[in-house]
């Protein structure tokens, strides 16, 4: 997966890098990496060694035009104020950065700004002046580099040793671990510190390179992933090489469509049994031991009773009134019911209790590792459940209409396939044949000779 895939930089966003471990170095790969014209600056201060990465560096004294002194075309333009201490570049003025801001969106160019320093360290805690986000930021990518784990909590390691210590749990001079740098990264006064509250939040985990660091990373993401939109786990130092970013992660909400009649059954198959349980109870702890969240229970025949099969679990239980309408009145209701910086979702039927915590992670991993708009199983060449939708094709869905479903917009996007053996999970049930074929299938004394193909014919795709 490229960077700006993982980062899904856009013409015309305005993005700050803060935190430590690379925030410099990501900035200008993204910025060579970019569509179109890409400016950079800082809002703090940027070592003068390395103006040298941009294509052009265009030096303004205060007071200074910005307009008239920006050389037309270029790719991607450095703009600072002069060098100050310590062979350092000083930061634009509040005035010649907002003529910037507005000049990047009049053109829709890409606005990079260096919004943190680190002294070259792979973590810091932040002082009480940082980090310097400007309030537009669309997007603030939060650094944080590996490389220090398990090493000592010190000066050598930490920008600001005595704050991350504060901040993390952990004394001086004790090992990083992954569950402080988590600690630090989800706190207010840590890695959240002066993000403007309408930005989305992006985690960077830098310098994953060995199996233990990457086995790390993604435990970390998913410690932090209910603050943060979206967490990058991968590696600078190998940027162009095969796995430089191998997953992105983000919170995937839960859509369990619950509303049909089961008129071809006679009675409601939401609360048939399983396990000592009703279907719907084993949907509902299934997603939730898999991980999804929030999650979403679209009903609308028998509802009442679909509520009280789950009472006391945490879902949200939404009714949907034109439920008779066909399938896609559901799929639009969950949709709606989706909180508004959702990244992505995944429906699940109500008719497959079978459908396992293990298949529902290794669909989100399918997604993790390719970002693409859908993920599904792909079960004896056949599309199945469950499937994941990416926000980048919700749109396309609001517009789906009848008994349709999400299988109505597959033409439309890219999909990462899972080829998953069990044939088992393509079974739903439709009538009581359907649910006597289920039974057999995963309880082989009831009744024996039904082969696993055989099971497939009634699958829906």
């Amino acid at each position: 997966m490229d960077l700006l895939h993982a980062f899904s930089i856009h013409p015309g966003e305005t993005v700050a890098l803060t935190g430590a471990g690379g925030k410099t170095g990501l900035m200008f790969t993204l910025a060579k990496a970019g569509p179109g014209p890409v400016l950079l600056t800082t809002a703090t201060h940027l070592g003068a060694w390395q103006a040298s990465l941009a294509e052009r560096h265009l030096i303004l004294v205060p007071g200074e035009d910005l307009i008239e002194k920006i050389p037309e075309p270029f790719d991607t333009l450095l703009i600072t104020g002069p060098t100050g201490r310590d062979e350092r570049l000083t930061a634009l003025t509040p005035q010649q950065l907002e003529a910037l801001r507005q000049y990047a969106e009049q053109r829709n160019f890409t606005l990079l700004v260096e919004a943190d320093g680190a002294r070259q360290k792979s973590l810091k805690a932040p002082a009480e002046h940082e980090p310097a986000v400007p309030a537009w930021a669309m997007k603030v990518i939060v650094v944080a580099g590996l490389s220090v784990l398990g090493q000592p909590l010190e000066a050598a390691t930490v920008h600001r040793p005595e704050r991350f210590a504060a901040l993390s749990d952990l004394k001086p001079g004790e090992a990083i671990t992954s569950a402080g740098l988590a600690k630090v990264l989800r706190d207010p006064k840590g890695g959240l510190k002066g993000l403007p509250s309408a930005a989305e939040r992006v985690l960077f985990l830098n310098q994953a390179e060995t199996p233990g660091l990457l086995s790390q990373a993604n435990w970390i993401a998913g410690a932090v992933e209910d603050v943060f939109h979206k967490v990058v786990i991968g590696s600078l130092r190998q940027d162009g090489k095969s796995g430089t970013i191998p997953s992105v992660h983000s919170r995937v909400a839960g859509v369990i469509l619950a509303a049909g009649g089961s008129q071809r059954l006679g009675r409601p198959k939401q609360l048939l049994g399983w396990q000592g349980r009703t279907f719907i109870a084993k949907v509902v702890q299934n997603a939730l031991d898999a991980g999804l969240t929030p999650l979403i229970v679209v009903t609308g025949a028998n509802s009442e009773a679909i509520r009280a099969a789950l009472a006391g679990m945490p879902v949200k239980i939404v009714p949907n009134p034109d439920w008779q309408a066909g399938q896609s009145t559901s799929l639009k209701a969950g949709l709606a019911a989706l909180p508004p910086d959702c990244q992505a979702l995944m429906f699940l039927m109500s008719d497959q209790p079978q459908c396992s915590p293990a298949l529902i992670r290794a669909v989100l991993e399918t997604y993790f590792t390719n970002r693409l708009p859908i993920a599904a199983p792909r079960i004896a060449g056949r599309r199945a459940n469950p499937v994941l939708f990416d926000r980048e094709t919700f749109d396309a869905l609001r517009t789906v209409q009848g008994d349709q479903g999400g299988r109505a917009v597959f033409d439309q996007f890219q999909a990462a396939w899972l080829d998953w053996v069990d044939e088992r999970n393509a079974l739903d049930v439709d009538d009581e044949a359907g649910y006597a074929r289920l039974q057999r299938a995963y309880f082989p004394d009831s009744e024996r000779g039904t082969g696993f193909h055989d099971f497939l014919s009634d699958s829906v795709e």
